[in-house]
C-alpha cells in the first residue's frame, strides 16, 4: 500500500504559542487511522491543516502526493470531510444537499446522478432522498454527512467524532457504513473519536499531547508496550497466596483476601490459578485497553479538557 498521508516534521505556531511541534507520521492508503488527544493537544490544528483550512508553519504535509500549501485545490478534491457539527442544510432534502455538495466540486452534471445514487445506496438512504433533513433523526443525518462527503469521490474521508451523540445501536449502525466503505471502494478514513472501542479496530493509532505526537502504531503494539494483563483474585487463602506473589516478585496490590496482579504472561497466570485452584472464590482476567495506553502516555481520560 502506498503511502496516501505524509506528514513530515510538521509545526504550527500561533506568535510565540506552538500548538504543534514537529510531528511525523505516516497514513498508508485503504486503512482506517485514528487521531486522538485530549482537548487543546494539538489534535485540531493538524487535522484543519491537512484539510487546507489552516496553513502550517513549517514542515511539509501531503495528501495524494499533493502539497496541502502549494496545491490546494489538487488537495480539495481527494478529500471529504464529514464534521463533528452538522453542516447539512436541514430545510433541504437529502437529495439536494448532495446535488449542492456537487456543484461545489464541480462534479459534471451527467455524472452527479449516478454518484448521488452510488453514496445513497452506499448508507442504504436510496429511499429517503426526497425527505427534508430537518426530519430526519440524529443517526440518518450522520448518514446523509457520510454520503455527501463521498460524492466527489474523494481517496481519504475525515471524520471528526462521528458517533459522537448517537446512542449504542446508531453508533454501530454507522461503523458498519465505514467499515463497508474503507473495504469496497479502499478509501482512506482518517478518524478522531473519544470512544477508545472505535480506535480499537482501526489500523494504525496515533496519539498526540502538548503538540507532540508521543505515540503511533497499532492498537495491538501499543497495548503491548503501555499496558499491562491483570488478574484479579479473590482467595480462601490470603496470607499463602500474599507470600506467593512477594517470593515471586510480582508486582500485585492486595486488598484482604482480594489480589490484583499484573501479569506479564498468559503462562503466570495459568501456573497461579493452578497452584492455588482448591483456595480460589473467583478470579478475572482483563486485557489492557487502548483507553490504558492514553491514560498511560497522556495521564488523562479521553474526555478531559
Amino acid at each position: 500500500m502506498q503511502d496516501i498521508i505524509e506528514v513530515e516534521h510538521f509545526s504550527k505556531r500561533y506568535g510565540d504559542f506552538k500548538a504543534v511541534d514537529d510531528i511525523s507520521f505516516i497514513v498508508k492508503e485503504g486503512e482506517i487511522f485514528a487521531f486522538l488527544g485530549p482537548n487543546g493537544a494539538g489534535k485540531s490544528t493538524t487535522i484543519n491543516t491537512l484539510c487546507t483550512i489552516l496553513d502550517k508553519t513549517s514542515g511539509e504535509m501531503r495528501i495524494n502526493g499533493h502539497d496541502v500549501s502549494a496545491q490546494k485545490d489538487k488537495v480539495r478534491k481527494d478529500i471529504g470531510i464529514v464534521f463533528q457539527e452538522s453542516t447539512l442544510d436541514e430545510k433541504l432534502t437529502v437529495e439536494e444537499n448532495l446535488r449542492l455538495h456537487c456543484s461545489f466540486y464541480q462534479v459534471p452534471k451527467s455524472e452527479a446522478e449516478e454518484r448521488i445514487r452510488f453514496a445513497l445506496a452506499l448508507v442504504e438512504l436510496t429511499d429517503w432522498r426526497k425527505a427534508t433533513v430537518g426530519g430526519l433523526s440524529g443517526g440518518m443525518k450522520r448518514r446523509v454527512e457520510i454520503a455527501r462527503g463521498l460524492v466527489h469521490f474523494p481517496k481519504v474521508l475525515f471524520l471528526d467524532e462521528p458517533t459522537t451523540g448517537l446512542d449504542p445501536q446508531t453508533r454501530a449502525g454507522v461503523w458498519a457504513y465505514i467499515r463497508k466503505l474503507q473495504k469496497e471502494k479502499n478509501i482512506t478514513v482518517f478518524l478522531t473519536t473519544h470512544y477508545m472501542d472505535e480506535a480499537e479496530i482501526c489500523s494504525h493509532v496515533a496519539i498526540i499531547d502538548r503538540g507532540k505526537l508521543i505515540a503511533f502504531d497499532t492498537p495491538e503494539n501499543l497495548e503491548k508496550q503501555y499496558t499491562s494483563t491483570t488478574l484479579t483474585i479473590r482467595s480462601r487463602e490470603p496470607e499463602r497466596m500474599e507470600n506467593y506473589l512477594r517470593e515471586g516478585a510480582l508486582s500485585y496490590q492486595a486488598d484482604g483476601g482480594r489480589f490484583l496482579v499484573n501479569i506479564g504472561k498468559t503462562s503466570q497466570a495459568l501456573e497461579l490459578l493452578s497452584l492455588f485452584r482448591n483456595s480460589i472464590i473467583d478470579f478475572e482476567v482483563k486485557k489492557g485497553s487502548l483507553n490504558d495506553v492514553f491514560l498511560s502516555v497522556t495521564g488523562k481520560e479521553i474526555r478531559a479538557s
